[in-house]
């Protein structure tokens, strides 16, 4: 009768424990997804959001210390309630902006995962089974097995992911030969890789427009920029009739544009900046630079490489490129930029080619940033042959790209300027120099910067101060986080109750809501992190 309690209660604290990391794991499977699958960045992670790890770890010790008091009847119900009550804490439910998507790669590290936890599952049941003559499922060391099975979820799932890596290579690597072969099957298909620390994006939006105003053009959607979301745009929606592909290139490490290039081969490319962007993984601005580099290393002969003229880092390497065409709106530019005009209603420009022609050009993008973008675009336009004139009414269509710098007006008295795909010292700037054009309320909203290495606490310092220099009231959103931010805006003596620290974004747009004016309230959304920040 004895041995037959202990075997239920086994059973129960086991599916407990097996419904706690079904929870669990989908969770950590969520943060690798988020993470691009990349176990070193995603052990970077780990460790700097380490907090998240202690209240299991905690668990896990609290059962040990249990365990080896005995297996009875209240020690065993006690870790089965533990084991609940995690449960709960991670049961699914919550709303996540990119909540885990279940692609065969997923799937396929569910299955490892679980094959992983079936072996701890199986010896605790064989340890249990043959406990001696204490009797079945007396032994502490198939609770050990079971509970380690929930608490090691963390290490499991991307122990999983390691395991696959072989098996991932080389499905990828088929998808990666597969789209080189469409491509090159594609002989009038004229390929322009486009990178840079920021600005990229947008650059293809705007380039793709105005090539389609006389060309077949495909481009890669949202911000497919990655190996696969390259591979898959050429799988999925490359035709013959196409005649130019404009590919975005990003990359986070040395050696990843190389690697776009190898299976796009672009003919052409365009640098849109160079900035301190990533700068946990690359290390080092030159790491930057010459990451950026390997599209122009990557042109053929015969192929031209469109550099940013007003970045300097560009600048100062464009002389290694004699196939280099400059734009902007410093002087020595190919195509330059002049009399540029800047309002709320949008951004008005005169173009110069270096053959001479010169054209004036209206937009309803906002800033003189905006202008960089459209040089570039512009530019390789009329090196394919389209006269500047010809521009005219499709760079006056084109709209804001979404979440970069997009005006959403939300009724009589409130607009929104979203610009809350990405932020970088260089486009926050931009952005707060947008919101000064505006005759209103002007508000912001900001989690900050991120991934920018040492430089971040310093960059968001200087954050701060530029935005006391225009806004009316700051929101900030992530009370820890953002504290660099808050810094640098007190440090102006700017009024401290007109900053306000909000713990989610939900309760910072409530807060921007709230501030009572006779003018109209522009809310300015700088940057909006992801759910593993």
């Amino acid at each position: 009768m004895q041995n037959t309690l202990y075997l239920i209660l086994f059973i129960i604290y086991a599916a407990v424990s097996l419904l706690s990391i079904v929870f669990f794991s989908l969770r950590e499977l969520h943060m690798l997804q988020l993470n691009g699958y990349k176990t070193p960045e995603h052990s970077w992670w780990m460790a700097k959001n380490y907090k998240r790890y202690i209240f299991p770890a905690v668990m896990l010790i609290i059962q040990f210390l249990l365990i080896f008091t005995g297996v009875s009847v209240p020690v065993t119900a006690g870790m089965t309630l533990l084991n609940l009550s995690f449960a709960v804490l991670n049961k699914p439910g919550k709303k996540f902006k990119k909540p885990l998507v279940y692609t065969a790669r997923v799937k396929r590290m569910m299955t490892t995962f679980y094959i992983l936890t079936g072996i701890l599952f199986a010896a605790a049941i064989v340890t249990g089974v043959k406990s001696g003559s204490a009797g079945p499922f007396r032994s502490p060391v198939s609770y050990i097995l079971t509970g380690s099975a929930l608490y090691l979820t963390p290490v499991l799932v991307p122990l999983s992911n390691i395991i696959n890596k072989p098996v991932e290579k080389a499905i990828q690597q088929w998808y990666i030969n597969d789209a080189k072969r469409m491509l090159k099957d594609s002989p009038n298909l004229h390929v322009i890789g486009i990178t840079g620390s920021y600005g990229k994006t947008s650059m293809k939006f705007y380039l793709s427009e105005l090539l389609n105003s006389k060309y077949n053009t495909l481009k890669t959607p949202e911000s497919y920029n990655t190996p696969m979301g390259v591979v898959k745009t050429v799988r999925m929606h490359l035709k013959s009739t196409h005649e130019y592909f404009v590919c975005e290139m990003g990359a986070r490490r040395v050696g990843e544009i190389a690697e776009l290039c190898g299976i796009a081969g672009p003919a052409d490319g365009i640098i849109t900046s160079v900035g301190p962007q990533h700068l946990e993984t690359f290390k080092s601005i030159e790491n930057v630079v010459k990451t950026k580099f390997e599209l122009a290393d990557s042109i053929p002969e015969g192929g031209k490489i469109y550099l940013n003229g007003d970045n300097e880092l560009i600048r100062k390497k464009s002389s290694d490129y004699k196939n280099a065409v400059l734009y902007g709106t410093s002087n020595g530019c190919d195509y330059r930029g002049t009399e540029v005009s800047v309002s709320d209603r949008g951004t008005e420009f005169t173009v110069t080619a270096p053959d001479g022609s010169s054209c004036r050009y209206t937009t309803k993008l906002l800033g003189e940033h905006s202008v960089q973008n459209l040089l570039g675009a512009i530019a390789y336009c009329h090196g394919t042959g389209i006269p500047l004139e010809k521009l005219v009414l499709p760079v006056k269509r084109i709209n804001s790209v979404p979440h970069r710098l997009q005006l959403i007006d939300a009724g009589p008295n409130l607009c929104y300027i979203d610009d809350a795909y990405n932020s970088n010292p260089s486009g926050c700037r931009a952005a707060l120099n947008v919101l000064g054009l505006f005759d209103a309320c002007k508000i912001l909203v900001t989690p900050g910067m991120v991934e920018l290495g040492e430089k971040q606490e310093e960059l968001n310092f200087e954050f701060g101060t530029e935005a006391a220099k225009v806004c009316d009231y700051i929101v900030l959103v992530g009370k820890m986080q953002t504290k660099p931010i808050y810094n640098g805006i007190i440090s102006t003596g700017y009024p401290e109750d007109r900053v306000f620290a909000a713990d989610s974004l939900n309760e910072a747009l409530e807060k921007a809501k709230s501030y009572k004016t006779d003018k109209k309230k522009i809310v300015l959304l700088e940057n909006d992190l992801p759910d593993n920040y």
